[in-house]
């Protein structure tokens, strides 16, 4: 068995756009809560463009009490406007963000006052104070938009060393991508905890298509496998499964304070993977 992970298990939604996915979503809420989680997150979209669903969505996850963290991205905004935005959270009993460059929507011109999610870190900190829990992102395999690891290495380092309290990776699947990062992370001086992403392998031609443009590395051999299944759901998942399980304990068992699961809305692959290792307590 594992020992009791400190920062626990969380869970992250997407806005959902309609009827029918706001109500897939509750009943993903409801079954994900029953397993304790420290807290769900809500994404949204590039330049803010999904901002006041994000908002709506976060009222919607916190409804059953389960702590909420909204991201908070950057680029393109105006501190004014991510002022309004603190308070507007604040106001409404929320303690918890994720705090993101992102990316600029195409067509917009400027990028907006602060450039880096180090420096949104500290505006976020000079604004509040210690009001928030604020969890940055982290890369295991470097972001796809950086010249090397070691300048994403330090990026990491600034956004750590602005106020962050933790840090959510980028998802992976080889357990060595993760320790080799958080062993040059400590290495250089910075103690945050990294809780790894897990992403849930549910269908392989999204999979691949995602993980190209995020940077995340599909070995081979889980490939050649999932490329072999074709469009047999039903096996693609179970090998998933299997994949995703075996990866956690391997993070579990070197030392991972937690797991962040990626979950698209959907609560069955999560708890399947969950279901399959050992956690104790």
């Amino acid at each position: 068995m594992t020992a009791p992970l400190p920062l626990g298990i969380s869970f992250e939604f997407f806005p959902p756009n309609t009827d029918l996915g706001r109500e897939k979503l509750g009943v993903a809420r409801d079954a994900l809560a029953d397993r304790d989680p420290r807290f769900f997150s809500v994404t949204y979209g590039a330049g803010g463009s999904t901002q006041a669903r994000t908002f709506d969505t976060v009222k919607v996850v916190r409804e059953n009490g389960v702590r909420t963290a909204p991201h908070l991205s950057c680029v393109g905004s105006e501190k004014s406007a991510l002022r309004d935005l603190l308070q507007e959270y604040r106001d409404n009993g929320v303690d918890s963000l994720v705090a993101l460059r992102g990316d600029l929507p195409s067509g917009m011109g400027s990028a907006g006052e602060l450039r880096y999610a180090n420096e949104l870190v500290e505006f976020i900190r000079e604004e509040t104070g210690d009001h928030f829990e604020i969890a940055v992102a982290a890369y295991p395999e470097a972001h796809p938009q950086a010249p090397n690891f070691e300048r994403d290495l330090e990026n990491f380092v600034r956004k750590a060393k602005a106020g962050a309290d933790i840090a959510i990776t980028q998802y992976f699947f080889t357990a060595d991508a993760y320790f080799h990062f958080v062993d040059r992370v400590r290495a250089a001086g910075v103690e945050t905890p990294i809780i790894p992403g897990i992403m849930p392998i549910i269908n392989y031609t999204k999979l691949a298509r995602f993980s190209e443009i995020c940077g995340a590395d599909i070995p081979r051999w889980i490939r050649k496998q999932l490329e072999a299944y074709g469009d047999d759901s039903q096996s693609i998942q179970a090998f998933g499964t299997e994949v995703m399980a075996r990866l956690c304990q391997q993070l579990l068992e070197g030392g991972a304070p937690g797991l962040h699961f990626y979950t698209l809305n959907q609560a069955a692959p999560s708890l399947r993977i969950l279901d399959n290792i050992a956690i104790d307590g």
